[in-house]
């Protein structure tokens, strides 16, 4: 697929109004320049949220998140950079290029866009005979047994599918052709429709878009043997890529940094409908890495809710050994044989509360399968961590076995200790939160090598402000912390130039320590200049005299 033109992200840049995407999410007033709010990524009291409408930047003082208008829809919608950008395109009506579209390229975005708009029109179709024709009334009746209400129904887009090829016929009449119906899977090769007689969940991407359906047998006579069939994989639907209710759960997420997820549809619409927000489903199957990739942009925290059975079959653990090797903080919630969450779906967050860690859980599984062997081998290579200190005691109690238990104190000090930034790191931010603020001030900065600065990240935000390099997601970030911090601190002018020689000043001693006798006297001339200068700010301080841009 061709790229998007770096012409077009720049014009979406431009373009996107952050102030208008934040506010979506939380409301802003006026601070100064700034405007402030609670932030819309964790619950606070107090307003920590600050948006510089002028430099399209955003960072809160609690969490830390912060960046522009791209990083932000990526973390609230769970897209990617390229996802951000037609999301900011489609919602301020951006023209999207691509860099060299063949024409094969422009066909197939044609063809994705035709089978989008034809997938959401039969949601619709769907969405009006469940609720609107006296054949949905059966349906109808079993969502209310089920204790599912029209509301939260509707909000899910549930539908019905009726007999024969009324579906079909609908979609022809409105111009779409058989070819495109059958790479939709809504219809067969017959010319009928692909599901009939069956509850519909519609199946979208975290944009929420349609990619296919699920559909739900209701009548004992349905020749489809399946309890639950699902569109055919196509260039749109592939099962193991699809995370149900992602699209209506992605913010609360993001704000609950966690993320519940369950085996079935009804499942989610039920704990959401309880309250219970951040609910996704797997599709009836374990975890995949297409699925994690989508659920990491969100959150690295998750609750896995399945029933007995399945919480230990070897396709669940290959799923949350997956997710536990790319870094999720996994917790297993076993629910007793033959529930679901649907069941009981209030005082679910209770069951959340008394979830096992996936080490403790998966030490259980192995000993009840395979004893002492597997468990053995299952907890020798995993890292210290107080997790595996608790499975190792419960192996400890049940088997005797003289595994090295390790110092839980040590690792829980190491898991709760406040993250310390190195304290020249610090100096850095400092230096650069004053360039930020006055800019004026680049060409002192220009004079500091890129070499001079220790910080990864702190390099690229200075080549950025001396060179106009691009920005990667990292440096936008901090950008946008030291812009804040810069605002709220008041950092002014002749601060910042001190804050740039007391950075050349550290440099010019690091060089002495290891200068050539060749070098010594130029450095030691450099030292004293810098000085110099150092002196002259603290007098003007004294005088109270001062600069601006």
């Amino acid at each position: 697929m061709a790229r998007i033109k770096d012409s077009t992200v720049e014009a979406v840049r431009r373009g996107a109004d952050l102030v208008a995407v934040v506010e979506e999410r939380t409301s802003l007033r006026k601070a100064g320049s700034q405007l402030t709010g609670r932030c819309p990524f964790h619950e606070e009291r107090t307003p920590s949220f600050s948006v510089d409408p002028a430099k399209g930047l955003y960072h809160c003082f609690g969490c830390g998140k912060g960046g522009d208008v791209f990083t932000f829809v990526r973390d609230t919608q769970g897209l990617d950079f390229a996802g951000a950008v037609e999301w900011l395109a489609e919602r301020f009506h951006i023209p999207i290029e691509h860099e060299d579209a063949s024409p094969a390229d422009e066909a197939r975005r044609s063809r994705r866009k035709r089978l989008f708009e034809l997938l959401d029109q039969a949601a619709s179709f769907y969405e009006r005979m469940l609720w609107d024709s006296p054949a949905g009334s059966f349906a109808r009746d079993y969502l209310a047994g089920r204790n599912l209400h029209e509301e939260i129904c509707r909000e899910f887009r549930l539908g019905l599918a009726p007999d024969g090829g009324l579906l079909t016929r609908k979609a022809r009449e409105r111009g779409f052709t058989h070819d495109e119906l059958r790479a939709a899977g809504l219809t067969r090769q017959r010319g009928d429709d692909y599901f009939q007689r069956r509850l519909l969940f519609p199946l979208s991407d975290v944009r929420g878009r349609v990619l296919g359906f699920q559909a739900r047998r209701l009548h004992d006579d349905d020749p489809l043997r399946g309890k639950y069939v699902n569109t055919p994989e196509s260039e749109l639907f592939v099962k193991g890529a699809v995370v149900y209710g992602l699209d209506k759960a992605r913010q609360d997420i993001s704000k609950e940094d966690r993320a519940v997820v369950v085996e079935g549809n009804t499942d989610v619409i039920a704990l959401r409908q309880a309250d219970l927000r951040p609910v996704v489903a797997c599709m009836g199957t374990a975890l995949t890495d297409a699925q994690l990739r989508e659920l990491g942009r969100l959150t690295k925290r998750l609750w896995l809710a399945f029933d007995g059975d399945a919480a230990g079959s070897a396709a669940t653990l290959r799923g949350m050994e997956l997710a536990a090797a790319q870094g999720f903080e996994v917790n297993v919630v076993a629910l007793p044989h033959g529930k679901d969450p649907a069941d009981e779906p209030d005082g679910f967050e209770q069951r959340l509360a008394s979830a096992k860690p996936y080490a403790l859980h998966r030490t259980q599984i192995e000993a009840e399968q395979g004893g002492f062997q597997a468990v053995n081998a299952f907890l020798r290579p995993l890292a210290d961590s107080p997790e595996k200190a608790e499975a190792v005691r419960w192996a400890t109690d049940r088997f005797g076995m003289g595994l090295q238990l390790p110092s839980v104190r040590a690792a829980s000090e190491s898991a709760l200790s406040p993250k310390r930034i190195d304290a020249e790191v610090r100096r850095e931010h400092n230096a650069l939160a004053g360039i930020v603020a006055h800019p004026s001030l680049v060409p002192i900065l220009a004079e500091l090598p890129e070499h001079h600065f220790h910080d990864e990240t702190s390099r690229r935000l200075r080549t950025h402000l001396v060179e106009g390099a691009p920005l990667d997601e990292a440096t936008v970030a901090l950008l946008a912390e030291l812009n804040a911090r810069a605002e709220t601190e008041g950092i002014d002018i002749q601060t910042a130039e001190e804050l740039l020689l007391r950075l050349r000043e550290r440099e010019l001693k690091s060089e002495l320590v290891h200068a050539g006798p060749e070098q010594l006297k130029e450095l030691q001339d450099r030292l004293v200049r810098v000085r110099e200068g150092l002196a002259a700010l603290a007098v003007a301080a004294t005088r109270g005299e001062g600069g601006s841009d």
